[in-house]
């Protein structure tokens, strides 16, 4: 399905900048072409190699200290539901879980990784390696539906256009993505059933690869003494970690009280001896108090990663892990799935960025906005709604737009600011998680995404229209 798809957006859009004047210039589809091709590989796919090295390097310390069979332990029985073919104690489980949970957090990027790591896993277990498997389609449509329970994004953006109350959003944004995942896994569990999209008979050749799944991490027990350290560093952290959700005053006062503060000013001067000697003029202000609502969001946003790392480090030690060698063992293959990636991004971006700037989208959104404006969809989030599935940057550029427009009513900057948080770019998610292991016919996948977006539009829509109107 996807060369069609490619190939439509490629010829439409070719079409359109020749009848419209937009083949050459700046704005012209050759100029996006090269721009989007090179922003794929040193925009998105070398940092993702970063990110991929770091987190496959966290997942192997996580696997080695027995914390990923925990985690897939504890969700088994939803998860055996939701993955019927995949055996509970598989990586796969785990590595899926972490991704859908840093999803939930909102950490973005940083869910990417760990999100590939899983589909390695899932290929692991595909007998058919050119054909999306069951699992893999339920797993992309979970990931394309977005379930956030804190959408920092959207928030920040409405705080940064003084949009009154921007933390309102939190519950309908709740409230739309466990709408689309319940969506999501209906609509992948049901199409799949459908014919159409059936595992071919020239597609059931099964692989001649080797498993090459890890066997169970054996690990020491924890003694006596490990523990007692291992609780004394959780104890500590915590302790630290909770002057996050006070105001700025809280830990003034106790950098004061332990004379921290003097520590670090000394330190500051000694390092920078000529800003000491250099009068400072500006009178100090006071530090301003924030809602507790937006101190409790940031600092969890904020403690996240850290919250995992102190337990990943923590547990491996007090087990007797050699945490830097798995570290440094897990973050091998990081490099490799980037660059296996790559030719993947720039195919679809170089496709959406022509569809984009040959006017084709312009078109499209002339054409749907009697339709829309008859079943009571507002025309103004019309470009939002085309743009979310097929790019994160231009559907953020379309969310700026609307909450910086003069005229744009509150409901509106709301109900634009829930459609964000509660829908995914479909197409970048299956490009890169498909093109990571080889996937090549990805069945229902796409359908399966695309529904559970219609669905998020139309949640953030109806919940806004009940909660803001």
């Amino acid at each position: 399905m996807l060369n069609y798809i490619w190939a439509f957006l490629l010829l439409t859009g070719m079409c359109a900048a020749a009848l419209l004047g937009n083949v050459s210039g700046d704005g012209g589809i050759v100029a996006s072409i090269l721009s989007k091709s090179k922003a794929a590989v040193m925009d998105i796919a070398l940092p993702l190699a970063g990110l991929m090295i770091f987190w496959l390097g966290v997942m192997r310390v996580m696997e080695k200290a027995g914390l990923l069979e925990l985690a897939a332990r504890a969700l088994s029985p939803i998860m055996r539901r939701l993955f019927p073919d995949v055996p509970h104690d598989h990586p796969a489980m785990s590595a899926m879980i972490m991704n859908l949970a840093a999803n939930m957090l909102g950490l973005g990027n940083s869910a990417t990784p760990l999100g590939l790591k899983a589909m390695t896993h899932l290929q692991e277990l595909n007998p058919h390696k050119q054909t999306a498997s069951n699992a893999m389609v339920t797993f992309l449509a979970m990931n394309t539906a977005a379930f956030t329970l804190v959408p920092m994004t959207a928030i920040n953006y409405l705080n940064a256009a003084g949009v009154k109350g921007a933390h309102q959003i939190i519950v309908p944004t709740i409230l739309a993505t466990a709408c689309t995942v319940v969506t999501a896994v209906m609509a992948a569990k049901l199409y799949g059933r459908l014919p159409v999209f059936g595992i071919q008979p020239d597609d059931s050749v099964e692989s001649t690869m080797t498993d090459t799944a890890q066997p169970a991490p054996v690990s020491e027990k924890i003694t006596p003494k490990r523990r007692f350290w291992l609780i004394a560093l959780f104890v500590i952290f915590g302790s630290c970690a909770v002057l996050e959700f006070m105001p700025a005053t809280a830990r003034e006062s106790v950098l004061k009280a332990t004379g921290l503060s003097q520590v670090v000013e000394n330190a500051k001067q000694k390092a920078a001896p000529a800003a000491k000697a250099t009068p400072s003029l500006a009178v100090a202000e006071a530090p301003q108090i924030e809602p507790a609502w937006k101190r409790f969001m940031n600092g969890g946003s904020g403690l996240a990663i850290p919250i995992v790392l102190v337990i990943t480090l923590g547990v491996g030690m007090a087990k007797g892990v050699k945490v830097y060698e798995e570290f440094v063992e897990g973050a091998k293959e990081g490099f490799a799935v980037a660059t296996r990636i790559m030719p993947f991004l720039v195919a679809m971006l170089a496709a959406l960025a022509v569809f984009n700037s040959s006017g084709m989208l312009l078109l499209l959104e002339y054409m749907l906005r009697p339709v829309l404006g008859f079943i009571g969809f507002p025309v103004e989030l019309l470009p939002m709604a085309l743009m979310r599935p097929l790019t994160g940057s231009g559907s953020l550029g379309v969310l700026n737009d609307i909450l910086l427009r003069p005229e744009s009513s509150d409901l509106l900057k709301y109900t634009a600011a829930i459609m964000y948080g509660s829908t995914e770019t479909t197409f970048y998610v299956l490009a890169v998680y498909f093109g990571s292991v080889g996937i090549r016919r990805i069945r229902h996948a796409l359908a399966a995404g695309l529904t559970a977006d219609v669905v998020g539009l139309a949640m953030a829509v109806i919940i806004g229209r009940m909660l803001f109107s």
